[in-house]
C-alpha cells in the first residue's frame, strides 16, 4: 500500500466530503423515484446537497489557488473535483426534470436506472475512502465501477427499446427518453470519476 495524501493535507478530507454527499443525492434520487409521490420533496433535497457540493468544490479549487506545492498534480486535483461536482450536477437535473416536466408517475426503468446511480455513487465513495493510503482498494472498486457501468449501459438501451415500443403520447414520450438518457449520463459521469481516480492512483503509485 501506499500513502498518496500526506494526513494532514485537506484535499483528501475535501474528496471524502463531496463523495458522501455524493452518496446521500443517489439515495434521495433513488427514494424520488420509488416514493413517487414525494418527488417534489426529494427533488428540494437534492437541489440543498447540489448547492453543498457546490461550496466544497469552491473549497477545493480556493485552496489549490492558495497553495504552491500541492500532494499530486494541481491539474488531477482539479479534475477529481470536476468531475464529482458534475455527478452531483446530473442528480440533480435528474430529480429537477421530474418536477418540471410535470411527471405523474415513475417507471419502472427509471427506478433500476435510479438504483444503479447509488450503486455507482456508493462504490465511488468506496474508492475515494482509499485514495490516501489505498490503492488496491481503489483500483479494485474502479474496475466495479466499469462494470456497474456496463449494467447501467444495457438497463437503458432496454428502457429506451420499451419505451418507443409502449408509448403512444409523443410529448410523454419525450420527456421520459430526456429522463433515461440523463440516469444514464448520471451514471457515464460516475465512470468518467472513476477514471480519474484510477488515473491518479497510477501515477502516483
Amino acid at each position: 500500500m501506499f500513502r498518496l495524501l500526506p494526513k494532514e493535507d485537506k484535499y483528501f478530507d475535501l474528496f471524502n466530503r463531496m463523495a458522501s454527499s455524493l452518496t446521500e443525492g443517489g439515495l434521495l434520487l433513488q427514494k424520488l423515484f420509488h416514493d413517487f409521490e414525494r418527488h417534489r420533496e426529494y427533488a428540494e433535497q437534492i437541489k440543498q446537497i447540489e448547492h453543498k457540493c457546490d461550496e466544497i468544490t469552491h473549497e477545493t479549487i480556493r485552496r489549490l489557488n492558495q497553495t504552491f506545492i500541492t500532494p499530486i498534480d494541481r491539474e488531477d486535483i482539479h479534475a477529481l473535483a470536476s468531475e464529482l461536482d458534475d455527478v452531483m450536477d446530473y442528480i440533480d437535473y435528474v430529480a429537477r426534470r421530474t418536477v418540471l416536466f410535470r411527471v405523474e408517475e415513475a417507471r419502472p426503468h427509471a427506478k433500476q436506472l435510479a438504483d444503479i446511480v447509488v450503486r455507482m455513487v456508493s462504490t465511488l465513495e468506496t474508492a475515494i475512502s482509499g485514495l490516501e493510503r489505498n490503492a488496491d482498494l481503489v483500483l479494485k472498486k474502479c474496475i466495479e465501477i466499469h462494470g456497474i457501468e456496463n449494467e447501467g449501459d444495457s438497463l437503458h438501451h432496454d428502457a429506451v427499446e420499451h419505451l418507443f415500443a409502449t408509448e403512444k403520447d409523443p410529448i410523454t414520450l419525450l420527456k421520459w427518453k430526456e429522463l433515461f438518457e440523463t440516469l444514464e449520463l448520471t451514471i457515464d459521469k460516475c465512470e468518467d470519476a472513476s477514471n480519474v481516480l484510477e488515473a491518479i492512483v497510477l501515477k502516483n503509485s
